[in-house]
Parts: C-alpha cells; sequence; structure tokens
C-alpha cells in the first residue's frame, strides 16, 4: 500500500489538557481523506499537526511522530518552510493577502524561489488558477484586489495559491463552512480532480460531504479516533455503534 502520511501514537496536549489520545492513521497517496466527528473533538488539531501548525500556541506539546514519505516532521532538524511548501493548508474563511489577484497565486513562488523570469511566473499563475477552476472568470482582472472576489472565487483562490508551490500534501480545514451551496458544488469538483496529484486530507462538519468527497473516512470522538476504513463502508457498514450513532445524527 503506497501511503504518503503515517501518525503513530501521536498525543496532543493544551496545556494540561489533552486533547489527542494516541492517534494512529496511515493516509493513502493520492486519494481524499475526511475528518469528521462532533465539534471539538480534535480533527482540526490534528490536521494542523501534520504541518505544524500548532507550533505557534505555546502551551501545545506534542507527542508521537508524524512520518510525510518515510521522514519525521517532528525531528529536531525538520525545516518547517520546507515542510510547509510540501503539505499546504486551505482554512475554513478564505484569506487572501491584501494584494491583487495575481500577486495571491505569486505570493508562494517569488518567496521559494520557484520562477526563472516573469513569463515563468505568468505561467505558474496562470496554471494554478486554471487547476482551481478560477481562471476563466478572473483572466481580465488579474490585477484587481482579490477582495472583490466572492467568498466562493475567493476560496478557490486560496486553493490556487496553495498550489502554485507544488505541493504535495493539501489540508483543508472546512474549506466550505462559509460558502453556499453552488459554491461548496464547485470546491468539492475541484478536491475531485486535485486528488490526482496530490493527497488532501479534509476537516468536514458536513456527513453529505465527506460521503461525496472523501475515499477513506476517520471518525474521531473526544480526541479518539472510533473507526477508520473506506468511506463507503463508514456510511453504510460502520463496525462500531458509536459510528453509526454519529453518522445516523443520534449524537453530535
Amino acid at each position: 500500500m503506497d501511503y504518503k502520511i503515517n501518525a503513530r501514537n501521536v498525543n496532543l496536549f493544551y496545556g494540561t489538557k489533552q486533547a489527542l489520545f494516541n492517534i494512529n492513521l496511515d493516509f493513502k497517496k493520492n486519494a481524499t481523506t475526511a475528518l469528521i466527528g462532533p465539534s471539538g473533538c480534535g480533527k482540526s488539531s490534528f490536521l494542523r499537526c501534520i504541518n505544524r501548525m500548532n507550533d505557534t500556541i505555546s502551551s501545545c506539546r506534542i507527542e508521537g511522530d508524524i512520518l510525510v514519505d518515510g521522514q519525521n516532521i517532528y525531528s529536531k532538524n525538520q525545516d518547517l518552510v520546507l515542510l510547509r511548501g510540501k503539505v499546504g493548508m486551505v482554512f475554513q474563511k478564505p484569506n487572501p493577502f491584501p494584494k491583487s489577484i495575481y500577486e495571491n497565486v505569486a505570493y508562494g513562488p517569488r518567496i521559494h524561489g520557484l520562477f526563472s523570469n516573469k513569463k515563468h511566473l505568468d505561467e505558474i499563475v496562470e496554471r494554478s488558477l486554471t487547476r482551481a477552476g478560477l481562471f476563466n472568470e478572473v483572466k481580465d482582472r488579474l490585477n484587481d484586489d482579490a477582495s472583490g472576489l466572492s467568498g466562493g472565487q475567493q476560496q478557490r483562490l486560496c486553493i490556487a495559491r496553495t498550489i502554485a508551490i507544488e505541493p504535495e500534501v493539501i489540508l483543508m480545514d472546512e474549506p466550505c463552512s462559509a460558502l453556499d451551496p453552488i459554491a461548496t458544488a464547485k470546491i468539492e469538483e475541484l478536491i475531485d480532480e486535485l486528488k490526482e496529484n496530490f493527497t488532501i486530507i479534509i476537516v468536514t462538519h458536513s456527513m453529505q460531504q465527506a460521503a461525496r468527497v472523501s475515499d477513506m473516512t476517520a471518525f474521531f470522538n473526544m480526541g479518539v479516533v472510533i473507526e477508520y476504513d473506506a468511506t463507503d463502508k463508514i456510511f453504510t457498514n460502520p463496525s462500531c455503534q458509536q459510528t453509526q450513532d454519529y453518522i445516523t445524527g443520534r449524537f453530535g
């Protein structure tokens, strides 16, 4: 089995409060995995472990190992800039930079020195916007401020900005929760296309969304992984009663 990410015995603490308990998960390469579960169950906390976003919280402490391509990202000599170049993230609320549409996408390649000249940078921007399903909508106003885009367009811009640096993994923390159904459908379609080239992990509150977009699903509750299996099995024939109760709306 070709796994991109392996989490081994991951425990996470905020101060004295433990938020994750002994998480062991393997994520398949070029697949979409959904993390589901009630609010406050540890899904987003775990997601942020995969690109070490939790490092920014001073009270946060993590135990265990997370391997990306077999390399432990919590080793002492891990370069965080390289890690976040490899593991991109799309947040719950679209957060475009206060710059033009073009400069939002060009920002990452500029910082990481990924282009040789202006023409090359133009190509990266166009390709990233095209892959994010946005280029045709914005091609005549690339120099306009990104804040003028609709919420759904802003979120696709953030996805274009993420993929412009050619990461290998994309983490998505409830990327559609601020969007209307039409914008959500576009993002879901996009997730399906992107997994050909990327390994995607998405946190979602929507059971329907998890069922539509993911190949694998992990059900979290109270900081523990209750069940992890193929999405079809989780939604039609889960092994645990607790999973069944959550999916059918009996709790959560």
